[in-house]
């Protein structure tokens, strides 16, 4: 009887733990560095692509500054910054992701640095749909401080449905669903994760809601999800 009482507690206490480490976190507590630091500008390094897509880095780093900026936060232009990277031999930003960032700082005016590592940008024909594994981490100019990081695997549907039926039907639908993949352009992927990501974003100063969503729920560092044209 005894043994059986402490496996329950036992049981009980794993319970509670699981539940524990689970429970949601608010933004004031997953992101304080950025509620303490209260940054106004940030700097899009150049993403780090990993994947196979060799086109994934320019497009990706084109769509980031939108959704950033409607959270409330002056992003320096990333035409500009990207020219003036290249220039001082800072196109590749793996070089700078552990090292001192404050020279950043000190030439944009930067208080944040965006990192983003593409991990995976796959697409398949046949099952319509575009695989990406995307990172996103930023660091304080000022005291080299990750703030902010997420990761999300991030599948895009390309499906397309001409409206048929019967074996015809779906065979018109395979094949407009297949070219649609192939030509799915890597901006509309882009924007569509970057979108996604930055909901969980803590508002910046220029928007009203600035250091008045601290207490909502942050969004889970890592997650999986299913998104198309039509989910923005």
């Amino acid at each position: 009887m005894i043994r059986i009482i402490i496996s329950l507690a036992i049981i009980a206490t794993l319970f509670l733990t699981s539940c524990s480490t689970t429970a949601p976190v608010t933004k004031a507590q997953a992101y304080e560095g950025i509620y303490s630091e209260k940054p106004v500008s940030i700097l899009l390094m150049p993403p780090i692509n990993r994947s196979t897509n060799v086109e994934a880095k320019e497009y990706f780093h084109t769509s980031l500054n939108v959704p950033i900026a409607n959270a409330g936060y002056y992003v320096v232009p990333p035409f500009l910054s990207m020219e003036i990277l290249k220039r001082e031999s800072a196109y590749d930003a793996e070089l700078f992701l552990e090292g001192p960032l404050a020279q950043f700082g000190e030439v944009f005016g930067a208080d944040l640095a965006l990192f983003t590592i593409i991990h995976k940008w796959d697409k398949s024909s046949l099952a319509a749909k575009v695989y990406v594994d995307i990172e996103y981490i930023f660091k304080s100019t000022a005291t080299n401080e990750v703030v902010y990081t997420r990761r999300g695997e991030v599948t895009y549907n390309t499906a397309v449905n001409m409206g048929g039926s019967g074996l015809a039907g779906l065979v018109a639908n395979v094949a407009a669903s297949a070219i649609n993949t192939a030509a799915a352009q890597y901006i509309h992927v882009a924007r569509a994760c970057n979108t996604h990501t930055f909901t969980d974003l803590p508002k910046g100063t220029y928007s009203p809601a600035y250091l008045q969503d601290g207490q909502e729920y942050a969004g889970s560092k890592t997650f999986k999800v299913m998104l198309n044209s039509q989910s923005f």
